[in-house]
Formats: C-alpha cells, sequence, structure tokens
C-alpha cells in the first residue's frame, strides 16, 4: 500500500497575494529605480506617489501603459496580508507609526519565506519525488512556523541559511523530476542566454535555474518538466510554448514574459491578463 499524500499545513490561497488584506507594503516598503520597470525611483519606506490615501493603487488597471510593468510582475506569494494581519495583528503602519520600520523590515524576510512555501508545494505535488514527501513536509513545517515568528525573531532570522538548506531539498527533487523527460536533458543553470533564439526548442527536463532568458524566443518551446526556479524571463517571448509540469514555475514570471492564448500552463498558474489583452 502506498503512502498517504502529504496533507499541506498551509492551502495554497494563502500563497497567493490578497490586496485588500494588506497594508500596500509592496508599494512602501520596497525600493526601485527608473527603468524599464519603474518609471520613478523610490525609496525604501517611502509611499509611492500613486498610492492612494485607501491604501490603493491609483494606476492599477494601467500600471504598464504608465511604465510600471514591474508592480504588474511583482508577486508576493501572501507575504503582505501575513505580516498585515498576522505578524502585526491588523495595525496599519499609518495608523501606528511607531511600526513602520519594522514592519517595513519584516515584511522582505516573510516574502522570502512565503516563496519557499510555493516551491516546497510544487514539490510535495510532484509523484516522483515521493521518496522525499516526508523530508519535504518537515521543511514545510519549519518554514511556515518560521512565518509566524515575531518581528523581533524575523528581523534577527538568518533567512539566507535556511533558504540554503530548503534549496538543497529543491535540487533533489529537481533531479528526481526532470529525469521523468526520458532523455539527456540540457544544463544551462545560470546561463547567459539573453536574446537568445530557442525557438521550437526541446528543453523537457532542461536545468534553467537561475538561467538569464531575458528577450530571449522561446516561442513554441517545450519546457515541460523543465526546472525554473530564479530564471529570468523578463520580456521572453513564450508565445505558443509549453510550459505544464515546469518546475518551480511562479506567476511573477509568467507576468514579466510576453505569452498568448496559446502558451499552456496549468493552475494554481494562469495566463497574464496583459497576454490575452495584447497578444503580449
Amino acid at each position: 500500500m502506498s503512502d498517504p499524500d502529504p496533507v499541506l499545513t498551509v492551502a495554497p490561497s494563502v500563497l497567493h497575494a490578497d490586496c485588500a488584506r494588506c497594508f500596500a507594503l509592496c508599494c512602501v516598503a520596497l525600493p526601485f529605480s527608473a527603468s524599464a520597470d519603474f518609471a520613478i525611483t523610490k525609496s525604501p519606506g517611502e509611499p509611492c506617489t500613486h498610492l492612494q490615501v485607501d491604501l490603493r493603487c491609483g494606476i492599477h488597471d494601467r500600471l504598464r501603459q504608465r511604465g510600471f510593468p514591474g508592480c504588474t510582475a511583482y508577486d508576493c506569494f501572501g507575504a503582505g496580508q501575513k505580516v498585515s494581519q498576522v505578524t502585526f495583528g491588523g495595525h496599519d503602519w499609518r495608523t501606528a507609526p511607531q511600526t513602520a520600520t519594522q514592519m517595513f523590515e519584516v515584511f522582505p524576510v516573510v516574502r522570502q519565506l512565503h516563496e519557499l512555501l510555493w516551491y516546497l508545494t510544487d514539490a510535495l505535488a510532484r509523484p516522483s519525488a515521493g521518496s522525499l514527501a516526508a523530508a519535504l513536509q518537515r521543511s514545510f513545517d519549519d518554514t511556515e512556523v518560521l512565518t509566524r515568528l515575531p518581528p523581533d525573531d524575523l528581523q534577527r532570522l538568518d533567512v539566507a541559511a535556511h533558504r540554503a538548506t530548503v534549496n538543497t531539498m529543491l535540487l533533489a527533487v529537481s533531479e528526481l523530476v526532470r529525469a521523468e523527460a526520458g532523455h539527456p536533458s540540457a544544463r544551462h543553470r545560470g546561463a547567459d542566454l539573453m536574446g537568445a533564439t530557442l525557438r521550437r526548442a526541446d528543453l523537457r527536463g532542461a536545468d534553467l535555474r537561475g538561467a538569464y532568458l531575458i528577450g530571449a524566443d522561446l516561442t513554441g518551446a517545450d519546457l515541460r518538466l523543465a526546472d525554473l526556479i530564479g530564471a529570468d524571463l523578463r520580456g521572453a517571448d513564450l508565445s505558443g510554448a509549453d510550459l505544464t509540469g515546469s518546475l518551480f514555475l511562479t506567476q511573477s514570471q509568467l507576468a514579466a514574459a510576453k505569452g498568448d492564448a496559446c502558451t499552456r500552463v496549468v493552475l494554481p498558474l494562469t495566463p497574464p491578463a496583459h497576454w490575452l489583452a495584447t497578444g503580449s
């Protein structure tokens, strides 16, 4: 008799942003510089000029047109509402300004932990990684506990060390899952593939961890079972590409890329609205 499927301690919906329950932390806590992704420069802790008094974005429905595609591609993995409603118990940084600095420092830490929860959720759903299920579940549970630490403890947390521990397990999962491709797979870990022509490339089971695929032509490419953790897909053309079963792919990576109605992704990922609205 096979072992029962592991039971996740956090429902997948918790790993998606719920902006209505967040105090606009990504619009205040994080810095950005004027570039192709952002129309202006903003310092950490400084509210974006487009943030309204109700903590809503004044140009949310036209961010890309106004020069803020980086905002549309950002994903906190649900860390925003966790910090707002759990870590700080629903106390708004505006009405409780003494919490502001600490809240803004804690937010990126919890965001990294939630990103790890996303990857571990993906890993736990892979039948070929069943031999690692128990260890993955422990790592998931340990990470979830860390997300609920008090603010002072989160500030002191060595999140880089925890990421390194989890990454060792994710690498093991990657080897097991990519082997399903059934043939020697390409290894492009950390490779500079910016602007590369990879049209209709067979990248099944490829190791593309941390690869620079900015502006790459991946139209019609087969990316099934490819490991895309940390791959930079900004401006990459995924039109007609098959990303079903791609490992550790995130919604923010899709949002940073181009695609169309023929690009294949599976839940919990969805085609970004701008793909369907503009074909890119």
